[in-house]
């Protein structure tokens, strides 16, 4: 199963430099790792970006320094634990921790971290739900067939999606009352799958702040991509062709209800989803339903193979270019299968549907 949580990148960019600076010039933390065992160091990320790390000193202290003239969100990793906090300069901030209770850290110092720390219960707790349903998935999924695979990923979807719904409602509220990076890092933890309209609404609420922080507008970047393929907007037109080298255009079908499913003959789980869509197509079909099959196939036979291997008889174009296809940006492809469900009108009203989650939907939506 997908893993659900996206992670944008929380921290701005740090001014490094080999000269010297007061207190208000610098970022610090320092503090003492109880029980440290066979951890010896001490590690600072920046989003996914290793920056520096610390020996573990007599005593088991540790300590960070580094230029900056803003507040930083960084992330102290020690051992398998993950600390988010924020620093700001001219504030000695102090970190504890006993690893053999590595869920009862201290941070003292730093307002905005121990608002970090005050919600990570909340955190920890989708973090497990997640990773449980995960680890169930994976095992009972273990000698099933690829209908089965499909059946249970929709079943457990639908089981952690009210999990997910209340954290993100945790994650709002947090942001309303915390107008700060506490509130922006909270909010760059959700799946933009799943609160979309969520973070698009923050994104706007913070167009004019943070506005030095790189990582802050690298979030509000990849919200702008969100915005453009959102739900209820206008579907970027394709053009592609089909295996008989016919020019086919997205706006073609307006009029119809269409599933825009981009593919390709190499991509397992594309194959494995197939069977239901050819089955939700054969439902719905006389009901005002089509699908649009775009492959990122760059092999025109194999490509023509799949199609007639798997029986999909609707429209199928592609431009041969695989992931050099100007498609992947226009629709932000960072996968596949992805999918998009269009009304009449070329408007986006769902995406990535798949399993029994597809067919409710064009149940709901076709049959009335």
């Amino acid at each position: 199963m997908k893993k659900f949580a996206i992670y944008f990148g929380l921290a701005g960019l740090l001014i490094s430099g080999l000269q010297a600076c007061s207190n208000s010039e610098a970022i610090q933390v320092n503090g003492v790792i109880d029980n440290p065992g066979n951890v010896k160091v001490v590690s600072f990320y920046e989003g996914d970006q290793k920056l520096d790390s610390t020996f573990i000193a007599d005593g088991n202290k540790f300590k960070f320094e580094r230029p900056a003239t803003q507040e930083r969100l960084l992330t102290i990793e020690v051992g398998k634990n993950r600390y988010p906090v924020i620093l700001e300069p001219g504030k000695n901030v102090e970190f504890n921790v006993d690893l053999q209770q590595p869920e009862n850290y201290e941070i003292n110092g730093s307002d905005l971290s121990q608002k970090l720390k005050d919600f990570a219960p909340q955190k920890a707790r989708i973090d497990f739900v997640r990773d449980s349903l995960q680890q169930s998935f994976s095992s009972a999924t273990a000698e099933m067939d690829a209908n089965g695979i499909q059946n249970l990923r929709s079943e457990m979807l639908m089981k952690f999606e009210p999990f997910f719904k209340n954290y993100i409602n945790q994650a709002v509220d947090f942001a309303n009352k915390n107008e700060d990076l506490a509130g922006f890092y909270v909010m760059s933890t959700l799946d933009p799958e799943m609160a979309e309209a969520e973070l698009i609404s923050y994104a706007n609420h913070i167009k004019d702040k943070f506005n030095n922080n790189r990582y802050v507008g690298e979030f509000k970047a990849e919200v702008d991509k969100l915005r453009k393929l959102a739900v209820g907007q206008k579907a970027p037109e394709i053009t592609a062709y089909t295996p008989d080298n016919k020019t086919v255009k997205l706006s073609d079908f307006k009029g119809k209800y269409v599933l825009v499913d981009f593919w390709a003959s190499w991509c397992m789980p594309c194959r494995e989803e197939n069977p239901n869509i050819v089955k939700q197509y054969n439902t719905f079909k006389d009901k005002n339903f089509t699908v649009l099959g775009v492959s990122l196939d760059n092999n025109p036979g194999s490509w023509m193979r799949a199609i007639q291997d798997d029986k999909l008889t609707w429209t199928n174009i592609s431009d041969l270019q695989a992931w050099s296809s100007p498609l992947i940006i226009d629709y932000s492809i960072k996968g596949i299968p992805t999918s998009y469900i269009l009304d009449a009108e070329g408007n986006i009203i769902a995406k990535n549907l798949r399993g029994k989650q597809l067919e409710d939907f064009l149940t709901k939506t076709l049959i009335k």
